[in-house]
This record gives structure tokens, sequence and C-alpha cells, in this order.
């Protein structure tokens, strides 16, 4: 069993190393001229320096230092890790292909398929378990690991969006690891949190750094790795997409880039200002009132995840619908539904009285 004042202090570790390691990569980064230029899709009007990732990074490290988590995949964890922050840098600093980026998150994803974390079972609705021969379940595991770090890369759009998220999401992953006694899992949520939180104090509207591919990769994997270690090993009801709704805002999110940049005969990899975070600030949100609203609905799917982790039948349907409800919420928000309809809030509206979130 855990130690709570371990924890605590394993959380102000990273926290603070964060909070001050920061300042002197600002310093650095702005020196070597390693910053983000505006243009005409960034919403920030001066350049900002990048590669706030690497703060984030060494917090989490040494949060890890201190705690020791051990775990038989866990060497391979850690050098997955490093592969997904250097693929980060690269694209920071040299804007790399993305057919190079994604073979970076590709080799990351191997290393932790060859130490045997893999998805093997996943519990599907009114089919129950349904195992994986081999190869099917390397390919599911490198696809998850990739997804999710693309998921958080492609959210990281407006100032302290990327890493709030990512806070939300790993604590409602860390509620589920206490409930199921998860050591592991538990560790690696609270260094990852302390790192994303002492970030925040710099990154958050107005940012004095971004943290650029090098840190939304990096928590993307992360993310990934602890709902590998914990979530995928439930065998409860609809386990299979509790991962899923813990990051249910980025996945949305990409889905719908995907989907946008397949019908414009684009890429999927071109960048584009269609995101969420973007539409809502269209619609006259304001910055930080647009990263709260997205703060709000992430906290929202992370609690339905917990709920949804250890539900009977009946209730998982039931959260199932809230689930559907609150992600139709999010395209009404961000104007993305179809001829720009708006049934539950206008009806929300219309009960609360509630006006935008302007500033």
């Amino acid at each position: 069993m855990w130690n709570i004042t371990e924890l605590v202090l394993a959380f102000i570790i990273s926290c603070v190393t964060t909070l001050l390691v920061t300042p002197i990569l600002i310093k650095l980064v702005t020196r070597l001229k390693l910053i983000d230029i505006p243009d005409d899709r960034k919403k920030h009007a001066t350049p900002i320096p990048s590669l706030g990732g690497l703060a984030i990074f060494i917090g989490a490290a040494a949060g890890f230092i201190y705690l020791q988590p051990v775990s038989s995949q866990m060497t391979a964890i850690v050098v997955g890790a490093i592969i997904i922050l250097v693929t980060g840098i690269l694209d920071d600093i040299f804007a790399i292909r993305a057919l190079y980026k994604l073979a970076g998150q590709i080799a990351a994803a191997s290393v932790v398929v060859s130490s045997g974390l893999v998805i093997e079972k996943l519990t599907v609705p009114f089919m129950g378990t349904v195992y994986f021969n081999d190869f099917v379940g390397i390919v599911l595991t490198i696809f998850w690991i990739v997804a999710a770090s693309n998921a958080i890369n492609l959210i990281d759009g407006l100032d302290g969006l990327a890493a709030g998220v990512s806070a939300i999401g790993l604590s409602s992953i860390l509620v589920m690891a206490v409930l199921d006694y998860r050591i592991v899992v538990v560790y690696l949520c609270t260094i990852l949190i302390g790192s994303c939180i002492g970030f925040l104090y710099h990154n958050f509207y107005p940012a004095k750094i971004f943290m650029g591919d090098t840190g939304a990769l990096f928590l993307g994997y992360s993310i990934a790795i602890v709902a590998m270690l914990g979530l995928f090993k439930n065998v409860a009801f609809f386990s299979f997409i509790v991962p899923i709704i813990v990051i249910a805002v980025p996945v949305f999110d990409t889905i719908l880039a995907i989907i946008r940049r397949t019908m414009n005969n684009q890429g999927i990899a071109t960048a584009d200002n269609k995101h969420i975070h973007y539409q809502l600030m269209e619609m006259g949100y304001s910055h930080r009132g647009a990263v709260l609203i997205i703060y709000a609905f992430s906290l929202f799917f992370g609690c339905m995840a917990i709920i949804f982790n250890s539900a009977t039948l009946l209730s998982s349907l039931l959260t199932f619908v809230v689930i559907v409800l609150g992600i139709q919420l999010i395209a009404e928000l961000a104007g993305m539904t179809y001829h720009n309809r708006q049934p539950i809030l206008d009806s929300f509206k219309r009960i609360m009285g509630i006006e935008k979130l302007t500033k």
C-alpha cells in the first residue's frame, strides 16, 4: 500500500521542480531564439518561448526518482518517454515532417510493446471479454499510444489548455487507480499531475512559455501508458471505453479534425484553426473563458469515467447517455452541429438564463 506522506512529497517535488525550472528554461530558450512566432492561425500576439514540455519532463523525472515506482515494464516505459520527448524537441526546433514525427511515436510505442505491456483484452457490450491474439494486441496498443499522444498535441492551441486537460484526465485516472489499488499508476499520476500544475503557473493565460510538441506528446504518451497500466486491466462492463472518456474532449476534437480535413481534401496532419477551442473564441468567448469551458467539460468527462469504471450495467447505460449528451453540448458550444442547431444549449439557457462567458 502507498504512503500518503510520500505521495504528497512526490507531488510537491514534481510541482516545485517544474515551477522553478520553467523560468530558467524561458531564459535559455529565448536566448537560443526557440520561440513560437504568431501567425493568422495562432492566438498569441507576441513571440512566446516554446519547449516548455522539457520542464514538465524534468519535474516528473524528479518525482519519479523520489518515488522509484517498480514495474517489470518500467525501463521500457522510461525509454519510450525519452524517445517521445526527443521527437517533440526535434519537431519544436526543426519542424520535422509529420511522417518523421509519427515514426518517433511508433518507435516509442514499439519499445513499450516489446516489454510485454500490451492490451490483451477488452470488455465489449453484450459480448463479454474479448481476448486478442498477439498481433492484434500489439497493433491496438501502438495505435492507442500514438492516438492519445496526438489527441493532446492537437488540443494544445490555447494558453494552459493541454496542461490543464491533462492534469484533469490524470486526476480521474488517479481516483480510479486508488479505488483499484494500482500502486504504480497512483505513483505515476501523482508526479505527472504535479508537473502539469507547476507548469500551469507559467503557462496559463497569458502564457510566458508554451509546452510545444515536447510537452504535448510526452503528456499524451504518459496518459496512454497509465491508462494501459490501470484502466485496460479491468474487466468491468464497458471498460474498453473508460480511457477514451478520460480524454474525451481531445479525442472528440481529433476525430472532428480528421473528418474535416478528409472532407476538404487536406492531409490529416495539416494545421487549421477549426479546433474546438478556436471555435469557442470565434463565437465570442474570451481566451480564458474558452479554456475554462473545456476544463469544465474535461472534469465532467473525468467524473463520468470514474462512475463508468465501477458502474453496474444499468448505471453504465445511463452514464453513457449522459456522456453522449455532454459531447453534443460541446459540439453546440463550438458551433459544430448540423446547421448550427443547439437544442440542448437553447433549452439550458432558457432554464438557467446563462449568457456567454466573455472577458
